[in-house]
């Protein structure tokens, strides 16, 4: 049976009013030599209450940073965050794409509350809701996909999240730490969320290996195609070898 166009045409309109926007959640624990069992770094990078020079985050390579100068997403500014261990929250808006990501900047000493946020929000708990003209977005355990950037808190400590029952809908995660996929393992599968990238070795955190993570993500693309991107972007800046590069990010269990 052929369907009139104009019916067709009804039911796609339809469709497209009630899409929602896709959001991603990212988790930045501050970079930080006192509370955080990393080799130091340079007292400027490594002060984890400084917003501007932090290396995860006000330094060039840092989430903030990278993302204000990314062509691909804009700044729509900063949202207040209810939880003192926030320094800051800024909310971002793909250029093409109708994709929001909040991105949460941790005081360096707060990094447990940290791992533990975004480990809950893997496993649906703790959404945060934001209006942005008129829309209502769903961050935290509301997002579509998660992700914790920084040192891996996990290889000092250990967490207990009370996770409920996995989620329906298992979202998307991706953990840029050293060791993430040995250490944090366990953890996403007791949250029941899906690893699109997380590391097997020692790595630099820097956000140009989420960014090209992020644009296969919001193309749809499959999970290696995404790894591949972060693999391509990471090797550009470190110069590991490509080969290294995509032994060290990979996807899934």
């Amino acid at each position: 049976m052929r369907i009139p166009l104009t019916l067709f045409l009804a039911v796609l309109l339809a469709a497209t009013a009630t899409a929602k926007p896709r959001t991603v959640h990212v988790f930045v624990a501050l970079c930080d030599n006192e509370h955080q069992g990393i080799v130091p770094v340079p007292k400027a990078l490594g002060n984890g209450r400084d917003l501007n020079g932090n290396l995860y985050w006000g330094a060039a390579y840092g989430v903030r940073s990278w993302f204000k100068r990314s062509a691909d997403w804009k700044l729509v500014g900063s949202v207040p965050a209810d939880d003192p261990a926030v320094l800051e929250r800024l909310l971002f808006k793909h250029a093409k794409a109708d994709v929001y990501l909040l991105a949460d900047a941790y005081d360096g000493a707060r990094i447990r509350s940290c791992v533990q946020d975004f480990l809950l929000a893997a496993n649906g708990q703790q959404a945060v809701p934001v209006t942005q003209e008129g829309t209502a977005l769903s961050f935290g355990g509301g997002a579509d996909l998660v992700a914790y950037v920084g040192h891996d808190g996990l290889m000092d400590f250990a967490v207990a999240p009370a996770y409920g029952a996995p989620p329906a809908a298992p979202r998307d995660a991706i953990v840029l730490a050293c060791y993430s996929k040995h250490f944090f393992g366990p953890q996403l599968q007791q949250a029941g969320a899906t690893p699109l990238l997380w590391t097997t070795h020692l790595m630099a955190p820097e956000a140009y290996t989420l960014t090209a993570a992020l644009s296969g993500w919001v193309a749809r693309e499959p999970a290696t195609a995404v790894r591949e991107r972060a693999a391509q972007a990471y090797n550009t800046y470190q110069k590991c070898g490509i080969n290294g590069a995509r032994k060290l990010l990979v996807t899934g269990y």
